[in-house]
């Protein structure tokens, strides 16, 4: 997408050597989300280059995301712009079809290419708390602020928000903070697994920086192979686990060897 398509979208795109930054620029709603963000995002996706090895994932301004644009909430949709409400006019299987394409905007971030990191400040809510969530590690402020509003309004979490929260929180916990929709500080999101570390915000960007510097030191197919084993070791047999450790140290073993006979 073009740096006017994102803007457009409420998005921010930046390269600075293998780390890309993805902002989300809407700090006068608190960047709150749009369908139209989320289908930005998913293409956004789509082109993150090869030589991308951290994606770190921001908000602009003093909170990472409010959650869903109220106004997408809008039945009439008068200005031709998507709406959430607009769903209602679809049958189940198009219901359906829609969501799935609002999802790919969260789940690109899990891709093994690269390492993903939110860098957290002040709300993270609903649709936020799912972006943030869609990222590998969570870096917070402390004044960082998560809540899965959806049971207040009705909804349940739906941008692929439940499986991550579960892996990280266990199924208690994680049912607990949905139904109730309660606010997770970020001292108690470190203290669950939620969060990697909390800083004071004045040391986010700092932080953030830090981690992306560490993960981008080794090679970058031992953190691409790491991730990729790591992704749903904890639903595959051992066997089956240990047979990809094996395959994918017989690839690092070749790849180190053929960079030390070329060195």
């Amino acid at each position: 997408m073009t740096p006017d398509e994102l803007a457009a979208a409420g998005l921010r795109y930046d390269v600075n050597g293998a780390v890309a930054t993805v902002t989300l620029d809407r700090p006068e709603v608190r960047n709150a989300q749009t369908p139209t963000m989320w289908r930005a995002l998913a293409a956004l996706g789509e082109q993150v280059g090869d030589d991308v090895r951290v994606v770190v994932l921001r908000g602009s301004g003093h909170s990472f995301s409010a959650g869903l644009d109220r106004a997408m909430l809008d039945a009439t949709g008068s200005d031709g712009t998507e709406t959430v409400a607009g769903l209602l006019r679809l049958d189940d299987a198009e219901f359906s079809a829609t969501i799935d394409d609002y999802q790919r905007g969260f789940t690109w971030l899990r891709d093994s290419r690269f390492v993903s990191i939110a860098a957290v400040q002040g709300y993270a809510i609903g649709a936020g708390f799912q972006l943030a969530l869609s990222c590998d590690l969570r870096v917070v402020s402390d004044d960082a602020q998560f809540s899965m509003k959806e049971s207040a309004l009705g909804l349940v979490p739906d941008l692929t928000g439940t499986k991550p929260l579960v892996e990280c929180v266990g199924y208690a916990r994680a049912l607990e903070i949905c139904a109730t929709a309660r606010m997770v500080g970020a001292e108690e999101a470190v203290r669950i697994g939620l969060a990697h570390t909390a800083v004071p915000a004045a040391d986010l960007e700092t932080a953030v920086a830090e981690l992306a510097g560490a993960l981008t030191a080794a090679l970058p197919g031992a953190v691409r192979e790491t991730k990729a084993l790591l992704l749903g070791a904890d639903q595959r047999p051992l066997d089956e686990q240990r047979r990809l450790e094996r395959e994918a140290q017989i690839r690092r073993f070749r790849e180190v060897a053929a960079l030390m006979a070329g060195g």
